[in-house]
């Protein structure tokens, strides 16, 4: 029987990859599953488009065809690449992945923290080169960190920290004290005169016009000696070519880096072979069922639209990111 509700545009991948475990989507949308070059000609109806294809910048280029849409969701936090200014200026409501990707970024942060205190990229290097050195390695307790970003990837990160025996500052819109996850938030928009005293500074906020080249040369060269920079936020916010001076005239201990301004990361980067640096591939939110939760999240989001209710996650096109209510989770 075929189905009489709403078009649902899906946006998949060139690969032709699908989110798993949309039939009870299906039961209830007329879903049209299209690739980057069929967009366009599926939009037309459409009332509702999902976007699982998360790093595609095709959805401007169809916008002319949207003649019906009400509502986009987009399989990711980040909701930089898609806020172009005319679905800013519509009344088109757009929702993103918050949530998802929280707990698996904490953990990453985490390891890259453990791994440059203990070394392990020394220890890796020794044991491919058979060779017995013993040395000296740092406690993670009593050193501090300073995360930039304090929406809910920024909250879980200090949560995850503090656990292990870290100080967690926090660097958000808005200074202020007493911060149920972070205690003292700092302005990011006075970073330099804050960085110094952290050993370790994350940076995870959203991209917007305001944090595009947030940790600038100033910044960097403020940051504590011999300190480390971890971004799992998005590449533009880091001056890369900054970090790059700093790292090689060892005024930084060290960089984990899992966004880059291009990506992905050229092959002749010189990120790859500096010293100090640990290149992932824009993958550090990304743990074992990721797919099957994204798809899971959009499904709870497309029967609440239905049925009248509030979705979740509502983006606030203009600043860029879902506004948390702040007795909960404060602000990036």
């Amino acid at each position: 029987m075929e189905t009489r509700g709403p078009t649902l545009v899906v946006l998949c991948p060139p690969d032709g990859d699908r989110p798993p475990g949309m039939a009870a989507v299906e039961e209830r949308f007329r879903v049209r599953y299209v690739g980057p070059d069929g967009l366009a000609d599926a939009l037309p109806g459409a009332e509702a488009l999902f976007l699982w294809d998360f790093f595609s910048d095709v959805v401007r280029d169809a916008w002319s065809r949207a003649d019906r849409l009400r509502w986009v969701h987009l399989a990711a936090a980040g909701v930089d690449r898609l806020l172009f200014p005319e679905l800013v200026a519509s009344d088109v409501v757009v929702t993103n992945a918050r949530g998802v990707f929280d707990q698996p970024i904490a953990e990453y942060v985490l390891a890259m923290i453990l791994a440059v205190a203990k070394d392990l990229p020394g220890t890796y290097a020794r044991q491919a080169e058979r060779r017995w050195e013993h040395r000296e390695t740092r406690t993670v307790v009593g050193s501090t960190a300073l995360v930039v970003g304090t929406g809910a990837i920024g909250r879980r990160i200090a949560r995850v920290l503090r656990a292990v025996g870290m100080e967690v500052t926090g660097a958000g819109r808005t200074a202020r004290r007493g911060d149920p996850d972070f205690g003292e938030v700092v302005p990011s928009g006075d970073l330099a005169a804050h960085v110094g005293r952290a050993d370790h500074v994350v940076v995870v906020a959203p991209l917007t016009e305001q944090t595009r080249g947030l940790v600038d040369a100033d910044v960097i060269a403020a940051m504590k000696p011999g300190s480390h920079l971890v971004n799992v936020g998005r590449g533009p916010i880091v001056d890369e070519e900054a970090l790059l001076e700093a790292l090689r005239s060892g005024h930084l201990a060290a960089a984990s880096l899992d966004v880059f301004a291009t990506e992905p990361l050229p092959a002749d980067s010189p990120l790859w072979s500096t010293p100090g640096v640990t290149v992932s591939p824009h993958m550090s939110g990304d743990a074992l069922g990721w797919r099957e939760t994204l798809a899971g999240q959009f499904s709870d989001n497309a029967a609440r639209w239905l049925d009248g209710e509030p979705l979740v996650n509502v983006v606030d096109k203009e600043q860029g990111f879902v506004v948390a209510e702040p007795s909960r989770e404060g602000s990036p």
